[in-house]
């Protein structure tokens, strides 16, 4: 989740994209995100598992598109709070050429992103974009400017369409971004289910703080936005089962995070 506070970055009103942050381990944060997120744990206590698991799949999904489906381009919409084993390193780690855009239009976000998003190679870009998701087209056009359209691009929304305001606003942000990239481009997708009543419970309390709104949705209608595309086995399935290391074996708690890889034919 993120959401603006407006120009100034500011330390004693909780932000969403900093307590992200520190539920998945980061230090990106102040006082009042660690006591909102801890106050966030009371009502649902999987929502830190969420936010490592999330990065967890994101690291696997980057690193199988990069060096199996040779995917050179990704565009990382609504990145949030750079933390560790960002995109850039992940696809740059595994193909040095490789060319980043990261989208967000939250001002902490972007603040860091010109500290940290740097290129971890000489041959790589890393670039990012000061654009809503709900002005699709925009995000395309800024992207132009670094992305080649007529090659295969990564598409990534990871934990953030719950923004969209209803299903069928968050299917068309897909699908115009999907529409603009070419065949062999992939969309990687994932987001929280309402199969937990904890987290829609959270969600609600998160709107009263004034925070952008989060709707949580079936695993059928986050589903829905790959219609027309080709899963990557194993398909759309709990995060936590896509492509698990042999080490992550065993050590899987069910969480309601579904996603997955999808390719554009």
């Amino acid at each position: 989740m993120s959401n603006s506070q407006g120009s100034g970055i500011r330390s004693d009103i909780p932000h969403s994209a900093r307590i992200w942050n520190y539920w998945m381990g980061g230090k990106d944060n102040y006082e009042v995100d660690r006591t909102v997120g801890e106050a966030c744990l009371e009502i649902d206590p999987d929502i830190s598992t969420m936010a490592v698991q999330s990065r967890q799949f994101l690291i696997r999904a980057v690193r199988y598109l990069a060096n199996e489906a040779g995917i050179r381009q990704f565009l990382d919409i609504g990145t949030g709070l750079p933390t560790m084993q960002n995109t850039h390193e992940v696809a740059q780690g595994a193909a040095p050429e490789s060319k980043i855009v990261y989208v967000d239009n939250d001002p902490l976000v972007l603040a860091h992103a010109r500290a940290l998003l740097i290129n971890t190679t000489d041959e790589g870009v890393t670039s990012y974009i000061n654009s809503d998701f709900h002005d699709p087209e925009q995000i395309i056009a800024d992207a132009r400017n670094v992305l080649n359209f007529t090659q295969p691009i990564t598409v990534m929304f990871m934990g953030v369409l719950g923004h969209a305001r209803t299903h069928a606003d968050m299917l068309s942000i897909v699908r115009t971004v999907m529409d603009a990239v070419p065949s062999g481009s992939h969309l990687v997708l994932w987001d929280g289910t309402t199969d937990s009543q904890a987290y829609v419970t959270l969600c609600e309390e998160y709107a009263k703080t004034g925070g952008a709104p989060y709707y949580p949705r079936t695993q059928d209608q986050i589903r829905a936005a790959f219609d027309g595309f080709e899963f990557v086995d194993p398909g759309f399935v709990p995060i936590i089962e896509w492509r698990p290391e042999s080490t992550e074996i065993g050590e899987r708690p069910q969480i309601a995070a579904y996603g997955g890889v999808a390719r554009k034919l």
